[in-house]
C-alpha cells in the first residue's frame, strides 16, 4: 500500500520564488534583456562624428575604424569555441569585462582624457567591444535556442528582435541620463551592457527541454510586448524630430522605455507561477490516495543473443567529407567545408556587406544630402526599428510558413535581398524623402537576413555545435563591409570630396575635415552596392534549388521525440 498526504508549509513562498528564478521562461526574458543591450554596434552612426571631429580622421581612416567594429562584431568564433568547453555564465562574464574595457578606452581617447592614440589603437579598442556582441549572443541566445529547438525560429527572432531594437532603447537612455552628448554615448555603451551580463550571469543556462503545449501562445504575447515598444520608440523618434524636448522630457520618455522592458517579467512570472501549481498538484493531492498494487509474478526476459555496442563519438573533426544528411548534427569542420555554407557565405558577403555598408555611411549620408543633424540621428533610431521588425517577422512569418507549407526560409532571403537592391537604388537616385524609405528598406532587410541565416545554419547542420557555427556564418559580414564600406564607398567619398575642393581652387589642410556635399558623393557606390545585392539574391535562390526537399520534410521530427523522451523521464520520476 502506497500513502500520500498533501501538506504545506512556510516554505512554499520560498519554493515559488527559486522556481520562478530558476525557470525556463525566466531565463528567456534574462535573454531579452542582454540582448536589448547588445546592439552599440548599430550606434556607430551616431557617435562616428564626434570621433572623427575629436581626433581629426578623414572619411577612409573613419570607414577604417567602422570596418573594424563590424570585424570585432562578426569575428565570433572565439566566443563560440569557448562556449563549447564552458558554461554559459562565463562567456557571458568575459563578454561583459570586453564590453567594458574596448569601450571605457575609447571613451577615455575620445573626451581627451588619455593622449590622442594611434590609429589602430582605436581600430583595436573598438574591435573589442564589439566583439563582446558576440559573447552575449553565444551565452544568451544559443542556449535559448538549445532551450527551445522546436521553436527556434521564434526565438531567434524575438532575441535578435531585441538586439535590433536596443539602439533605440540605448539612444533614449543616454539622452535622459546624459543630454545630447556623443561622447557620453560611448560611455553608456561601456557599461551599460556589461552591467546586465554580470547581473544575469547565473540565470542563463541550459535547461532540459520539455515543450508546453502553449509555448508558441507565450512567445507571442511576449511579441505582442515587443512590438508595442517599437511602435512607442518610433512615436517618440518622429516627435523628437519635429518638437525638441527638455531633459525632462527625455528622463519621461525612457522611463516608459524601462516600464515596457520590464513588462515581459510579468509573463515569464505568470508561466512560472502555472508551472509551479501544476507540479505542487502532482506533489501534493487534494486527498489521500490508497493505492493497492497487487500482486504479479514477473517473468525473467531471455538473455539477449549479442551485445550491442555504443558507437564510438564522433570528434569535431571526423569524417570532414563524409557529411551527414541535412538537419543532422554535422561535425564543424563537415559544415564549414560544405557546399551549401559556400553559398551562405557568399549571400551574406552581398546582403550583410552592403547593407553594413549604407548604416555605417548614414550619417555622412544624410550630411550629404543635405539633412540636418537631429534628423540624421533619427534615421539611426529608425534603422534600430526597422531592423528589430525584420528580425521578428522573418522569426515568425518564416516559422508559421515553414509549418503550414514546407515554405524554404532561403526563399525569404532572396525576397528580402532583391528588396534590399530597391534601397540601395533610392541613394543612387534619390527623391524626396528617399532616405526615410531607404532608411527603413536597409533595416528590415538586414534584421531579416540575420535572423534567418542563423534559424538556416542551424536547421541544415544541427545544434551539437551551432555555438561555433552559428558565430562562423557571420564571419562574411565583416569582409564584405572592408570591400564595400572602406575599398569602394570610403574611397569614392573622399575622391568625390577633393574634386569638389579642387573645384573651389581649395587645398585639404591638414587636420581639416574632407566633407562631401551632393548626391555624387555616395552614387557610384549605391550602384555598386545594389549591383552586389542582387548577386546575393542569386546565391541565396541556389540554396532554395538545393534544399527545397529538405524543408519540404518534418525537420523538426527528432526534437518532437527527443522532448517524448524527456517528459516521460520527468512523469517517471
Amino acid at each position: 500500500m502506497v500513502v500520500s498526504s498533501s501538506s504545506s508549509g512556510g516554505g512554499d513562498m520560498v519554493g515559488l520564488i527559486a522556481h520562478v528564478l530558476r525557470g525556463r521562461w525566466f531565463m528567456v526574458y534574462a535573454s531579452f534583456l542582454i540582448m536589448s543591450m547588445a546592439g552599440a554596434t548599430y550606434l556607430f552612426g551616431i557617435y562616428s562624428k564626434v570621433i572623427k571631429s575629436s581626433l581629426g580622421y578623414d572619411q577612409t581612416t573613419l570607414n577604417t575604424l567602422g570596418f573594424f567594429k563590424d570585424l570585432g562584431a562578426s569575428i565570433g568564433v572565439p566566443s563560440g569555441l569557448i562556449a563549447e568547453v564552458t558554461p554559459p555564465w562565463f562567456v557571458l562574464s568575459l563578454g561583459a569585462s570586453l564590453n567594458f574595457v574596448g569601450y571605457f578606452m575609447m571613451w577615455l581617447f575620445v573626451t581627451g582624457k588619455i593622449a590622442k592614440p594611434k590609429v589602430w589603437h582605436m581600430c583595436a579598442y573598438i574591435c573589442v567591444g564589439a566583439n563582446a556582441a558576440n559573447f552575449a549572443n553565444t551565452g544568451a541566445l544559443v542556449t535559448s535556442v538549445k532551450n527551445f529547438p522546436e521553436s527556434r525560429g521564434i526565438m531567434l527572432g524575438l532575441l535578435k528582435g531585441f538586439v535590433g531594437l536596443s539602439g533605440a532603447i540605448m539612444t533614449q537612455l543616454y539622452l535622459a541620463i546624459y543630454g545630447n552628448d556623443s561622447k557620453s554615448l560611448i560611455l553608456l555603451i561601456a557599461w551599460l551592457p556589461a552591467a546586465f551580463s554580470v547581473f544575469f550571469v547565473y540565470t542563463v543556462r541550459l535547461i532540459k527541454v520539455v515543450r508546453q503545449p502553449n509555448e508558441k501562445k507565450v512567445f507571442l504575447n511576449f511579441l505582442y510586448v515587443s512590438l508595442v515598444l517599437a511602435l512607442f520608440l518610433m512615436i517618440i523618434i518622429l516627435a523628437q524630430k519635429y518638437v525638441k524636448f527638455s531633459h525632462g522630457g527625455y528622463i519621461a520618455t525612457s522611463t516608459v522605455v524601462c516600464v515596457l522592458l520590464f513588462l515581459p517579467l510579468g509573463i515569464a512570472i505568470n508561466e512560472e507561477i502555472k508551472l509551479w501549481n501544476i507540479k505542487k498538484s502532482l506533489i501534493d493531492p487534494p486527498t489521500d490516495i490508497s493505492v493497492e498494487r497487487p500482486a504479479s509474478k514477473l517473468t525473467p526476459l531471455p538473455p539477449p543473443s549479442y551485445v550491442q555496442l555504443e558507437p564510438p563519438k564522433s570528434s569535431w573533426c571526423a569524417n570532414i567529407f563524409k557529411t551527414p544528411d541535412r538537419g543532422e548534427d554535422y561535425t564543424i569542420l563537415q559544415a564549414l567545408l560544405s557546399v551549401d555554407m559556400l553559398i551562405i557565405f557568399v549571400a551574406t558577403f552581398c546582403g550583410l556587406g552592403s547593407c553594413l555598408t549604407a548604416i555605417d555611411n548614414l550619417g555622412q549620408l544624410g550630411e550629404s544630402l543635405g539633412y540636418p543633424a537631429h534628423t540624421i540621428s533619427s534615421f539611426a533610431s529608425l534603422i534600430s526599428i526597422w531592423n528589430y521588425s525584420g528580425r521578428v517577422f522573418s522569426g515568425f512569418v518564416s516559422e508559421a510558413l515553414l509549418a503550414k507549407s514546407g515554405f524554404p526560409r532561403p526563399l525569404m532571403m532572396t525576397i528580402f535581398l532583391c528588396l534590399c537592391c530597391i534601397g540601395h537604388l533610392l541613394v543612387a537616385f534619390p527623391i524626396s524623402g528617399s532616405l526615410y524609405i531607404t532608411s527603413i528598406i536597409i533595416g528590415f532587410s538586414y534584421g531579416v537576413q540575420l535572423t534567418l541565416l542563423f534559424t538556416i545554419i542551424s536547421e541544415l547542420f544541427g545544434l551539437k555545435y551551432y555555438s561555433t557555427l552559428f558565430n562562423c556564418g557571420q564571419l562574411s559580414a565583416p569582409i564584405g563591409s572592408y570591400v564595400l564600406n572602406v575599398r569602394v564607398a570610403g574611397k569614392l567619398y573622399d575622391k568625390e570630396a577633393r574634386k569638389q575642393l579642387a573645384a573651389k581652387g581649395l587645398v585639404l589642410a591638414p587636420g581639416q575635415d574632407l566633407t562631401c556635399i551632393g548626391v555624387e558623393c555616395y552614387r557610384l557606390s549605391f550602384i555598386i552596392l545594389a549591383a552586389v545585392a542582387a548577386f546575393g539574391a542569386l546565391a541565396s535562390f541556389i540554396l532554395v534549388l538545393r534544399t527545397r526537399k529538405f524543408y519540404k520534410s518534418d525537420i523538426y521530427k527528432k526534437f518532437r521525440e527527443d522532448m517524448k523522451v524527456a517528459e516521460i523521464e520527468m512523469a517517471s520520476s
